[in-house]
C-alpha cells in the first residue's frame, strides 16, 4: 500500500508522542500523560462511528479491559468523531472504556498510522479482496461489501456527521499500542501491515494483547 502519512508508524521502544483530547464523556480532557508512571495503558486509534469494525472493536476492547485491568494496564480507544456525536452513540451503546474524541485523526498522524493513497490499484484491491474480520458473516466478502453487510447486522443508521467523518476519513487505517508507565510502547499493532487489504477491519486476538501485557508487565 502506498502511505500517505509523513512519518512511519510508531514501533516498540519508541517513545509515545504525547496527546490531550476532549473526553467523549464530557469530563476532564484524556491526556496521555494521565498514565505516566501510574500505569501502563492499552492505546486504540479508530476511525469514525461510521465504521462499523471500529464499532465492533469497541466492544472487544470493553470485553478485553476486565482481562487487562488485573496485569495493572488501563484501556484507552480515541474515536475520530466530534465529541457530541460519540455522545449520542455512547448514550444508547455505553462502553466501560474512556474514549476520547479527534476528529481530524490529530493521534493518527502523530503515531504514523497509514493512510492508504487512492490508487486504482487500491481501489482495485478494495474490490476482490475478501474479508469476513469478526467471523460473524456467513461467509467472506470483498471489503466493502463486508463493511456494508456488518452495518446491516447493526442497524446502525448513519448521521449526516458520519458522512461527513467518511468522506473526510476513508481509507484511514487503524491501529493499536502497548505503553508502559513511562510512556515507552512496548507493543504495536497495524492494520493491514502485514496481510495487505486481507487485514482490513482485524483486530489483535486477546491471547496476543495479553500476553504482550504480560511481557511488559515482566519488563
Amino acid at each position: 500500500m502506498t502511505n500517505a502519512q509523513s512519518r512511519p508508524p510508531v514501533s516498540p521502544g519508541e517513545h509515545a508522542p504525547d496527546f490531550t483530547l476532549p473526553a467523549v464523556d464530557g469530563k476532564a480532557p484524556v491526556s496521555l500523560a494521565d498514565y505516566r508512571g501510574r500505569s501502563p495503558v492499552f492505546l486504540a486509534l479508530l476511525i469514525g462511528l461510521w465504521c462499523p469494525f471500529c464499532r465492533r472493536q469497541i466492544a472487544q476492547i470493553g470485553a478485553n479491559e476486565a482481562k487487562l485491568k488485573p496485569l495493572g494496564v488501563e484501556s484507552l480507544a480515541i474515536v475520530a468523531t466530534p465529541p457530541e456525536n460519540a455522545q449520542l452513540y455512547f448514550k444508547f451503546r455505553p462502553s466501560p472504556v474512556r474514549l476520547a474524541s479527534d476528529p481530524h485523526l490529530t493521534t493518527h498522524r502523530a503515531y504514523g498510522i497509514p493512510k492508504p493513497e487512492l490508487t486504482p490499484e487500491f481501489m482495485k484491491a478494495m474490490e476482490t479482496t475478501r474479508i469476513n474480520p469478526f467471523q460473524e458473516l456467513p461467509g467472506s466478502l470483498p471489503v466493502m461489501e463486508a463493511a456494508m453487510a456488518t452495518a446491516k447486522r447493526d442497524g446502525y443508521v448513519e448521521t449526516a456527521t458520519d458522512r461527513a467523518d467518511q468522506e473526510r476519513q476513508f481509507p484511514q487505517l487503524k491501529g493499536q499500542f502497548l505503553i508502559d508507565r513511562g510512556g515507552i510502547v512496548r507493543w504495536a499493532n497495524i492494520e493491514c501491515a502485514t496481510e495487505g487489504t486481507a487485514g482490513v477491519g482485524k483486530f489483535p486476538a486477546a491471547e496476543e494483547i495479553l500476553a504482550a501485557a504480560r511481557a511488559m508487565a515482566g519488563r
